[in-house]
């Protein structure tokens, strides 16, 4: 599609927005400020650099054996900015700690630290991308079904400690950025049959977190993340959705939602209005699950477009962070980054220019039929003709031009490994 063409579609489509009170240069503007935070684990399907061989453990799993996937820090580098120049806007990544730079050295995990990570703040600083973090407690001999709630106790001190490393460590890399650096909490525990220690483990998990997060820190923002279950951990989650909701709430601390770690038929759209009168922020982890937790592309599906027109109804767009949590190794990798980062873009332009005051007056005078109306109408406008627009502003390819590009880099780059 020729410059030409797209200027013209999106001044039919900035009119046609504005006989409903909708200005679609100052979404242009907003959608420059929703910044992703990318997850480094779609470019080599959560492998990591840590060196400790072996196949993916504690409750997750990547299919798939698509040819091309990063080998080292520096192809994970390189395809993550290649990915990112072919999605408008400016975006952070989010960090796992077996991705640090351990320079073929095993280093375990209650022994990170900072400087494990000061080529990344360096990296970071030099592409002009600000960074978010996770402690990993999956694929570690001392993993098991149990980290936190483990009633070993050396297990448990093994993982808390891992976890206050990671805690300075998002610190550092906060400060070093200038900008609070977010670090999800998200473990595995649980069980794959009938459990009859569910009070012990959580109140073993509780007494963890809490020793995790009794330092405070100026430069890092604390999240906690539920899980339904996970591969192999089906009957019980120590962590669910009732646990970390009632322990965010009771110290004033940050959820994670990641929308695959929900029953298949709940609204996780519904969660942001209820949470946010009792927790300060919401992390997003977006991805799109199928039956269960399978972290599939995420796509414009009805769930996530859902999740972002409640936060923009629910007017948190300051207290919502967005990131991306897929891993398919059945399809290029970079791909699937351009794919899905552009799907959860366009999501969240659609909620913006929704004409929500008009609607929340429909609502208000018991106009029904006018409030319906008026929403099936919204998904025939030209929301896309704006979205080009936003490719078009930020250099990138417009429309399905980005395939082409992410071809070249297969044949140039990713093919030859």
């Amino acid at each position: 599609m020729n410059e030409g063409t797209v200027k013209q579609a999106y001044e039919i489509a900035k009119e046609r927005y504005a006989k409903l009170g909708i200005d679609t240069d100052k979404v242009l503007q907003q959608m420059q400020d929703f910044h992703l935070s990318m997850h480094c684990w779609q470019a080599d399907d959560v492998a990591g650099f840590e060196n400790q061989g072996g196949s993916l453990t504690g409750g997750i799993q990547v299919n798939g054996n698509y040819p091309g996937k990063a080998r080292n820090i520096d192809e994970l580098r390189a395809d993550i900015l290649y990915a990112m120049s072919l999605i408008p806007g400016k975006h952070r990544l989010n960090l796992h700690e077996i991705y640090g730079d351990f320079g073929g050295k095993f280093v375990d995990r209650d022994q990170c630290s900072v400087e494990h990570f000061q080529s990344w703040i360096d990296w970071g600083k030099a592409n002009d991308i600000k960074l978010d973090f996770n402690s990993t407690s999956f694929s570690h001999p001392k993993s098991g079904d149990l980290s936190l709630s483990n009633p070993d106790k050396g297990i448990r001190d093994f993982w808390i400690e891992h976890s206050k490393r990671c805690r300075a460590i998002s610190q550092a890399i906060g400060e070093a950025q200038q900008d609070p650096c977010i670090m999800n909490t998200w473990v595995h525990d649980g069980s794959k049959d009938i459990t009859v220690n569910r009070y012990l483990y959580r109140e073993l998990l509780k007494d963890s977190l809490d020793q995790i997060f009794e330092h405070k820190y100026d430069w890092m923002k604390d999240c906690v993340e539920s899980k339904v279950f996970g591969i192999g951990l089906e009957s019980y989650t120590v962590g669910s959705n009732d646990f970390y909701t009632s322990y965010a709430a009771k110290n004033n601390m940050m959820i994670t939602l990641d929308t695959g770690h929900f029953h298949p038929t709940e609204s996780v759209a519904d969660k942001v209005s209820a949470m946010l009168l009792f927790v300060p922020e919401l992390m997003l982890h977006v991805s799109r699950p199928i039956r269960w937790d399978s972290d599939h592309v995420t796509i414009m599906d009805d769930p996530t477009m859902d999740l972002f027109s409640e936060i923009v109804r629910a007017g948190a767009l300051n207290r919502v962070h967005y990131g991306l949590d897929y891993f398919d190794g059945t399809l290029n990798r970079i791909g699937a980054y351009v794919i899905g980062s552009r799907a959860a873009q366009k999501c969240m332009l659609r909620a913006l220019l929704e004409p929500t005051e008009t609607l929340r007056k429909y609502e208000l005078e018991d106009k029904r039929f006018q409030r319906l109306a008026l929403l099936e109408e919204c998904k025939n406008l030209p929301w896309n003709a704006v979205y080009d627009m936003f490719c078009l502003k930020n250099n990138v390819p417009v429309g399905e031009n980005y395939i082409v590009e992410v071809e070249q880099y297969e044949r140039d780059v990713t093919s030859k490994r």
